[in-house]
């Protein structure tokens, strides 16, 4: 006689977790490393300024009648606020009924979609977004990123591609590309002290330790323990020390070199949730914000761009 197995019973109950796993990255590096400051209007304005460079044939003869020496004008840089929103649209049923992992299907979609907001910030303020004046229909205001923040002088691009294949990709990083932006923004002035990568880049920036000449001393708990390290979070160049910081939302081309006190996140309205008109079974609410970003000084910050 065949076993009554498993296989034959009818109405069993499902097995499902409560927990719903979600691993998508939410760490948003430039973001919080830099200052926030509130602002008043839709444009908003502030002015850079900067010294003459060293004049090595100032002298004067005895008893000269004085000469007037130019000024220098002050630079007013400018930028626009973009407004960021989601919308989430819900049945009341889809409330009403019981589900694995969440009590309110709203409040779970709604904590997706801060997250998501945040991640698209990030990626915005990183690229080279320019900045553009929107209009009361069609065309959304948006503000100039960090790549269009950064004086062109400050800006590198290495190489000139190679071929892998039928695809040109980036020449990697080398450390000289990056020392000659340091040393570049050391002559300004400036005091970087992070340096940003795409996840990619992480291997080039380990392959400086290996250069000949260098060693790395590593310590442990115990004389048992056995690790292989392979990674720079600080880079210690003969202009100052800098961190890497690791950041999955940044052009995948760039290396950003800044000082984060030279950059403000601007508000003219921080995240709201907003109930929207009720026009049916169903109810919507909308997140939303309106940012922009502030690079005190253009000559302060540098880029390494890959060819592509």
């Amino acid at each position: 006689m065949a076993a009554f197995t498993a296989y034959d019973v009818v109405g069993k109950k499902e097995d499902i977790s409560n927990v719903i796993s979600n691993i998508s990255p939410t760490t948003v590096p430039f973001t919080t490393s830099v200052g926030e400051e509130s602002i008043d209007n839709t444009l908003y304005q502030w002015q850079e300024d900067t010294l003459a460079a060293v004049n090595l044939s100032n002298a004067a003869v005895q008893g000269a009648d004085a000469t007037e020496t130019a000024p220098i004008a002050i630079v007013m840089r400018q930028n626009y606020t973009q407004i960021l929103t989601k919308t989430l649209k819900v049945a009341e049923t889809t409330d009403a009924v019981k589900r694995y992992g969440r009590a309110k299907e709203t409040a779970y979609q709604l904590g997706k979609y801060s997250a998501e907001l945040k991640r698209d910030l990030e990626g915005i303020m990183t690229s080279s977004q320019a900045s553009a004046v929107g209009d009361a229909s069609s065309t959304p205001s948006k503000f100039a990123a960090f790549g269009a923040q950064v004086a062109a002088a400050n800006l590198l691009k290495t190489g000139s591609g190679v071929t892998l294949g039928s695809a040109t990709t980036g020449v990697a990083m080398s450390e000289p590309n990056l020392n000659a932006q340091l040393q570049l923004l050391y002559t300004n002035g400036a005091e970087p002290s992070l340096v940003s990568i795409p996840p990619g880049e992480s291997a080039a920036i380990a392959a400086f330790a290996s250069a000949a000449g260098r060693y790395r001393t590593i310590e442990s708990g115990s004389s048992s323990d056995k690790k292989i390290v392979n990674a720079v979070n600080l880079y210690v160049s003969p202009f100052g020390e800098v961190k890497i910081a690791l950041n999955r939302f940044q052009p995948v081309t760039d290396y950003l070199i800044f000082d984060s006190s030279m950059w403000k996140r601007t508000v003219l309205r921080p995240w709201t949730r907003e109930t929207l008109a009720k026009t049916g079974d169903a109810h919507k609410m909308m997140l939303v914000g309106e940012f922009s970003l502030k690079h005190k000084n253009q000559a302060a910050s540098a880029i390494v761009r890959k060819y592509v």
